[in-house]
């Protein structure tokens, strides 16, 4: 065997090797890839398991509150109290029953419970504190995410903003529970006079309405949580970006919730709290899609070479340049000594 063959046979390997080198280079450089590259490097999987625990206290006292509030001003609007509890049922699957999800929890109970009494009111309490502690972590894991500090405001007007974005959300949960009964009833209208109101069709838009509008609101609970909560000024280019496809992922969630969750509930091991552990399964699921999001957000943001907290930035290039002129070595110990000095310990 010539030299030459010797050569172009060795040679197979470390083209190969070169060959396989470019293509991981090329799919750690895909933006999906390093979305969640930084999403795990930021410890999201544990901001988001301790996200689902908070809101696992949220959500029940969540639903007595809600409920018993709109018990006394939607209790005669039958279409608009059907529909609330639709998106309520879509939007936690198993949790609550409608006439399309079996859940867990009674609605009636619910709109009959009162909440001006003993139980209403430590509900309430539990409501608040449970409410704005999720909040508060929320902001704190975005802006862990966003490789930010937590917000330094001040203690009582953070609180008072939590409080508002958390009655912000509320009311945005009844509008679409209203924007649904109104697009139902313009397309059951459609339909009825296309002669198709009871065909399948029928069905697949009014899902298809319902989970639009779901859409539409997850995407503006995104965008608020991501800037107005935790205070990140985020172009809006890049917050429409994440917030849709946040939205995109929290769709599929609530799509294939039933599915997801099904495993915990026909285990007949878990079956004494298949609950309890549905909601910490979901909850969990949906803060991670948050978190991505945000990460998704935060690999365009560098890209783009924006910096999102100015003053963040300064007070991290003034320490930087502080560390190094601490380790700079001193002018006067560089310059040469002559063996007198060496001698007498002089310059």
């Amino acid at each position: 065997m010539t030299e030459t063959e010797t050569a172009e046979k060795s040679g197979w390997w470390p083209r190969l090797m070169a060959r396989v080198t470019s293509i991981i280079e090329w799919v750690n450089g895909l933006k999906p890839v390093r979305a969640f590259t930084l999403y795990n490097e930021s410890r999201g999987p544990i901001l988001a398991s301790g996200l689902a625990f908070l809101a696992l206290f949220a959500v029940f006292g969540g639903l007595w509150v809600g409920f018993s509030i709109a018990g006394l001003i939607i209790a005669g609007d039958i279409g608009l109290r059907t529909a609330l509890i639709d998106v309520l049922a879509q939007t936690v699957p198993g949790l609550i029953s409608s006439d399309e999800v079996e859940g867990v929890i009674d609605p009636e109970a619910l709109l009959t419970a009162g909440v001006f009494g003993w139980t209403g009111a430590i509900a309430l309490v539990a409501l608040l504190v449970a409410a704005l502690n999720w909040l508060a972590a929320a902001r704190d894991a975005t802006r862990t995410i966003f490789n930010l500090p937590p917000d330094r405001s001040n203690f009582v007007l953070l609180k008072l903003k939590d409080f508002g974005l958390a009655v912000g959300f509320g009311l945005l949960l009844v509008l679409s529970a209203t924007l649904s009964v109104v697009g139902t009833v313009a397309l059951d209208s459609v339909l009825q006079w296309l002669g198709i109101r009871d065909s399948t069709l029928s069905t697949v838009l009014g899902r298809g309405v319902t989970l639009g509008v779901m859409f539409a609101l997850d995407a503006v609970v995104l965008g608020s949580l991501y800037r107005v909560l935790a205070g990140v000024k985020i172009p809006i280019a890049h917050l429409r970006q994440g917030a849709l496809l946040g939205a995109v992922g929290l769709g599929a969630l609530k799509v294939l919730g039933s599915s997801l969750l099904g495993g915990a509930s026909n285990n007949p091991l878990l079956a004494s709290f298949a609950v309890l552990l549905g909601l910490l399964i979901w909850f969990n699921f949906v803060c991670q899609v948050i978190l991505i999001a945000a990460s998704w957000i935060a690999v365009g943001v560098a890209d783009d070479g924006l910096v999102l907290d100015e003053k963040v930035a300064a007070e991290r290039l003034e320490r930087a340049r502080q560390l190094v002129a601490a380790h700079e070595p001193d002018p006067d110990d560089a310059a040469p000594r002559s063996w007198l000095s060496r001698v007498f310990g002089r310059r």
